[in-house]
């Protein structure tokens, strides 16, 4: 179980996010159209996970912006993964100008969330993700991760985009 805070008030995960150097867990999201999505679908690629409680808050905005402007011209998938629906998302990166990051939806399962160790357990924001980033190589290894410790801080993007 991981401590985070949520506006300085203390909140729990289920778990710790995968080891650094051990294999990504696989998982099951659903993408904009609908169609379940793997870490299969993106073998051979590395890939950046921004894991957020949900794109209509200002900071998931904001992270899942920054890492869109750092997509161009990588050889990396970057997901943003979240409880929104698929619809909600698409909008989002729509009226936002996402065109590079990939949105994927926790909507048909919250095994993701139990998986990556980031479903938050308690508080007001119990059934959704924590903030976090983990970054995957092109053979499904993790080589980084972040938990952020406060949910109304934005993740360390340099340190995540030093791994890919």
């Amino acid at each position: 179980m991981a401590t985070i805070t949520l506006k300085g008030n203390e909140i729990h995960t289920n778990g710790e996010l995968p080891v650094v150097g051990g294999a990504a867990p696989d998982f099951h999201l659903v993408d904009t159209e609908l169609n379940d999505r793997s870490l299969a679908d993106y073998k051979g690629k590395k890939k950046l996970l921004n894991i957020v409680p949900s794109l209509d808050t200002p900071v998931c905005a904001t992270s899942t912006k920054k890492f869109n402007d750092h997509a161009a011209g990588k050889d990396t998938v970057m997901l943003v993964i979240a409880a929104d629906l698929p619809f909600a998302m698409s909008r989002f990166c729509t009226g936002e100008g996402v065109d590079k990051v990939i949105p994927l939806s926790m909507m048909r399962s919250r095994d993701f969330a139990k998986d990556y160790g980031v479903l938050i357990e308690d508080g007001p924001l119990a059934g959704i993700t924590a903030r976090a980033v983990v970054v995957i190589d092109e053979n499904d290894k993790v080589v980084y991760t972040e938990m952020v410790p406060e949910i109304a801080q934005e993740p360390d993007y340099d340190a995540a985009l030093k791994h890919i």
